[in-house]
């Protein structure tokens, strides 16, 4: 079922783009929310549990795009479905941890 394939790539997409956020937090030293804080999501967690947690991401990412299916780069209904779920995920994770870092504040002229 092919479009089993395409919805493991489009959570695969989304677990990628989640990924980055706790990498880079955790490398950088930073505290950054994680669902292991106090409260989940808005409590924040420590570098290197953000490390781990981010992955963690990678490897479930791995797992969804290239042990699922055969993935092809140039097959535009994979990377569109791959693409997709990281642009939502990317979205979602701007709205939310804009309340936090100052990210959805209206912009000052």
């Amino acid at each position: 079922m092919v479009w089993l394939h395409d919805l493991a790539y489009f959570l695969g997409g989304a677990v990628l783009a989640n990924s980055a956020p706790h990498c880079l937090s955790g490398v950088m030293g930073r505290p950054f929310q994680s669902p292991f804080a106090k409260p989940s999501g808005v409590g924040l967690s420590s570098s290197t549990v953000n490390v781990l947690w981010g992955f963690v991401n990678l490897v479930i990412a791995y797992l969804l795009i290239l042990r699922v299916g055969a993935f092809d780069a140039r097959a535009a209904d994979q990377i569109g479905s791959l693409g997709l779920g990281a642009l939502l995920m990317s979205v979602i994770m701007a709205r939310m941890f804009g309340r936090f870092h100052g990210g959805n504040a209206p912009v000052a002229r």
